[in-house]
């Protein structure tokens, strides 16, 4: 072989899970911005993907009302088509939280030949849950892969319980609200692209356990940045 041709290198793959609350207080405009948001911001991520040499970007989305399933499992955001999610049903998060844990592993959602980096999770939702969730979400909690991932929550409206979400995301900085149409749809795009583009870096912000808390804490900076830029997306009359 030539030693002077180009190899391509195998890149690792970084997960974007959407968790998302699909119960019947998200029907109408909650669920429409939703799917709104994360169809327009996939050619963002495609684009992202293709160009970052390190990481393949994949999504999947976990949908949860009285039942939870997965809209996508981990799939190439390259040419992804999203299906729009329609609300109804209690919320479960607490069965969620179990399924989550079931996938996180290398030998379900986390498997690949040439290696995975720590995903992220990004978790949706505008109410309290409906079933025990603090079992499961302790035991998720003991999962390495949740543990390492860079985790997001958006509160959606003035009803969703922060506190659940604060723990979910092990940081009460890391929880946005939003009250809103415009200010979810914004944060959506913006905890997707910031979110992928610091999970899939591989070098400058160190290795091992300082590199997964590096990570953390700059999603966290952004997020405050975020905040501190766009306060008046929910200062519009036309709130949830």
């Amino acid at each position: 072989m030539n030693p002077l041709e180009a190899v391509e290198i195998a890149r690792r793959t970084m997960t974007l899970f959407f968790v998302v609350d699909t119960s019947s207080s998200m029907a109408g405009t909650k669920i429409g911005a939703v799917n709104t948001a994360i169809r327009e911001v996939l050619p963002e991520l495609s684009d992202l993907s293709a160009e970052n040499a390190d990481a393949s970007i994949q999504l999947a989305c976990l949908d949860f009302a009285s039942e939870c399933s997965w809209l996508i499992t981990p799939s190439p955001v390259d040419g992804l088509c999203w299906t729009d999610l329609v609300a109804g049903g209690m919320t479960n998060m607490g069965a969620a939280f179990d399924e989550l844990n079931s996938k996180l592993s290398r030998h379900e959602f986390l498997q690949s030949s040439t290696g995975c980096f720590a995903p992220v999770i990004f978790l949706m939702s505008d109410g309290y849950p409906t079933d025990e969730y603090r079992s499961a979400l302790n035991h998720l909690k003991e999962n390495k892969w949740f543990q390492y991932a860079i985790r997001v929550a958006v509160a959606i409206g003035e009803d969703a319980d922060q506190n659940v979400l604060a723990e979910f995301t092990g940081n009460p900085e890391l929880v946005l609200t939003a009250h809103t149409p415009e200010a979810l749809k914004a944060m959506i795009r913006f905890v997707s692209v910031t979110s992928s583009k610091i999970g899939s870096q591989s070098s400058g912000i160190g290795v091992g356990q300082k590199g997964v808390q590096a990570k953390q804490a700059q999603m966290a900076d952004q997020v405050q940045e975020f905040n501190a830029d766009s306060a008046d997306l929910n200062d519009l009359t036309d709130g949830f």
